[in-house]
């Protein structure tokens, strides 16, 4: 595996291992490397001829009370993971290179970009599409890997690319989870233990959605209460959202008649944790129609 630091350096890099058109996947992360971004670059591996991982704590991601300064920092282990995966390139560069003086330009999505998570963290959703556009251009990957836990991530994502005509295809894999349910997050590490069973609480109330819909309940707003007070009734756990929406968008589904995005976000301690749940069209709601 080759490491790079800067973006020329890069550049003639990815040009170099390129040469009789090979394809490229990226995956791009932030560190404290999990079984989650593993199942990204085994993915990436299996679909694309050579992988680049990078590695950039994003301060455009932070608000100012947010956990930038605690965000665990594991790059020697991070490096030993990908390395035993057969990573080709790894790009980590410093906040000085992604962002020298005198730059100003940002990505916004003022709409998309101010729903979910973005109502919560403004700004967070602007330093991820400026980030991941700057990404873009410096490595021009064919295919970009990034995980279902962070969906409207993903949303915000798809419309950057969609709306300055990145000529890659963006890939979406499922989430990967502890066995006792808990989505993987890099931040999980900062849970008690008291903290980390509570945090099971997340995945129990999108199973209980599910199920309600497997027992035929169709209506959005009783699967919204069921989701709440789930969560609500959860000790130590202090709820952001609890929603049902529509996975492109991040509007309110109306109904389940077409993809719904069970989207969770939710305090323990200091530690925000999201999760969600993807619903494909529902049968009977597509025959209300």
């Amino acid at each position: 595996m080759q490491i790079t630091h800067t973006i020329p350096e890069t550049r003639r890099l990815t040009q170099s291992l390129r040469q009789g058109s090979k394809t490229l996947a990226l995956v791009p992360t932030m560190g404290a490397l999990h079984a989650g971004h593993l199942s990204l670059v085994r993915a990436a591996r299996a679909a694309c001829d050579l992988v680049a991982v990078s590695i950039f704590l994003n301060p455009l991601q932070f608000g100012p009370n947010e956990d930038l300064a605690r965000y665990p920092r594991t790059f020697a282990a991070d490096c030993a993971l990908l390395e035993a995966e057969g990573v080709d390139l790894l790009f980590a560069p410093s906040p000085e290179i992604m962002y020298p003086p005198g730059a100003h330009t940002l990505i916004d999505l003022p709409d998309l970009g101010r729903r979910l998570d973005g109502a919560s963290r403004p700004g967070h959703f602007r330093g991820v599409a400026t980030i991941v556009a700057k990404l873009f251009n410096i490595l021009a990957p064919d295919r970009a890997f990034f995980g279902q836990k962070d969906a409207a991530q993903v949303a915000v994502l798809r419309a950057l690319v969609r709306d300055l005509n990145f000529d890659l295809e963006l890939v979406v894999c499922p989430t990967v989870r502890e066995p006792d349910g808990l989505a993987l997050s890099s931040r999980n590490r900062f849970l008690n233990p008291a903290e980390r069973r509570q945090a099971l609480a997340l995945s129990r109330a999108l199973s209980l959605v599910a199920e309600a819909i497997a027992a035929g309940e169709q209506a959005v707003p009783t699967l919204e209460r069921t989701l709440r007070n789930a969560l609500e009734a959860s000790p130590g756990l202090r709820l952001d959202y609890a929603t049902l929406v529509d996975p492109d968008t991040l509007l309110p589904a109306p109904n389940l008649s077409a993809p719904v995005l069970v989207a969770v976000a939710a305090w323990l301690g200091d530690t925000r944790l999201i999760d969600n749940l993807l619903l494909e069209p529902q049968p009977e709601a597509k025959a209300a129609q």
